[in-house]
């Protein structure tokens, strides 16, 4: 099983979620984690490609994706080899945030494995660990108090 989740870049806040079975590629699902706002849309190497896929063509987002491993260590070690890399760096500074609310689905939580039969029991069940990550990472916002 797979989750897949789009991430606020400005609340690091979950506002979408999808549940897949594991042999789905990550990009058949990325357009159900767009929820209509995005002016940039930043993933990783999975979502290469994405611009052509007729879900999003029409839509007026500029993609942010990151180039696979192996094409990255090959850069050429010239003035342009490692502006890309700084680029490339600067993306997974921004794609980073999606790794907050796993690590609080994985550890608070202890959603690691699914224990459950059935997809649409697992579905629920990330369904309703996902708002609860929200409330988990927004704690100190909505403690604050005057």
């Amino acid at each position: 099983m797979k989750v897949h989740i789009g991430v606020d870049q400005a609340s690091d806040l979950i506002h979408s979620v999808e549940t897949t079975s594991a042999n789905v590629n990550d990009i058949t699902r990325a357009a159900q984690l767009l929820h209509g706002e995005e002016e940039v849309v930043y993933g990783d190497a999975g979502y290469q490609g994405i611009e052509k896929r007729p879900e999003v063509s029409d839509k007026t987002i500029t993609f942010r994706v990151a180039i696979r491993p192996g094409k990255r260590r090959a850069l050429p070690n010239t003035q342009d080899g490692r502006l890309q890399d700084l680029m490339e760096t600067a993306k997974a500074h921004i794609r980073a945030k999606v790794c907050h609310p796993f690590r609080v689905i994985k550890e608070q939580f202890g959603f690691r494995k699914t224990r459950l039969r059935g997809m649409a029991k697992n579905h629920c069940k990330v369904n309703l660990i996902a708002p609860l990550t929200n409330l988990y990472l927004a704690r100190s916002y909505l403690l604050a108090t005057k």
